[in-house]
């Protein structure tokens, strides 16, 4: 995410996670994400969920062009988000995202986002599930998401 430096990319264990690794960044929310509201713009939440996915991809050697490659390509079919707290400019915040759950063509990806308080608590901001489709690429088909490139990714069938 770099439009919002996210840096720091270290593995980080969740509770909500299931046997997939489980992959984090920390990030400052930039002026450019705020909205006329005064936070963070729900359209950001959504380029945030979709570049954290992106980065675990690329952190596992499964960037675009490793798909590419492969002749494969993730589309995503469903975001679904709960909004829960906002966050504001200048505010550090913890992405932690990790694959839930996959069948067939389909893989279900969970993201949260925490802020640290003043007090030393982790708060959930933003809860998020997205499903995404494995594409064939020359097909134009949706294609069954092969073992080995869930193993890269920590997700035993």
């Amino acid at each position: 995410m770099t439009s919002n430096n996210m840096s720091d990319t270290q593995p980080h264990a969740d509770p909500d996670a299931t046997t997939a690794k489980v992959f984090s960044q920390r990030f400052c929310v930039l002026h450019e994400a705020i909205d006329e509201l005064g936070h963070v713009s729900n359209l950001e939440w959504v380029r945030w969920v979709s570049r954290i996915a992106t980065a675990h991809s690329e952190s596992v050697g499964l960037g675009f062009s490793a798909y590419q490659k492969l002749g494969l390509l993730w589309v995503v079919r469903r975001h679904e988000i709960d909004y829960l707290a906002e966050a504001l400019e200048g505010q550090e915040l913890e992405v932690t995202t990790w694959i839930d759950d996959v069948r067939g063509a389909t893989s279900r990806r969970s993201t949260r986002f925490h802020r640290t308080e003043p007090d030393g608590r982790r708060r959930l901001l933003v809860s998020a599930e997205t499903t995404w489709a494995m594409i064939d690429v020359q097909r134009r088909r949706p294609t069954r998401v092969p073992k080995d490139l869930l193993a890269r990714y920590g997700f035993e069938r």
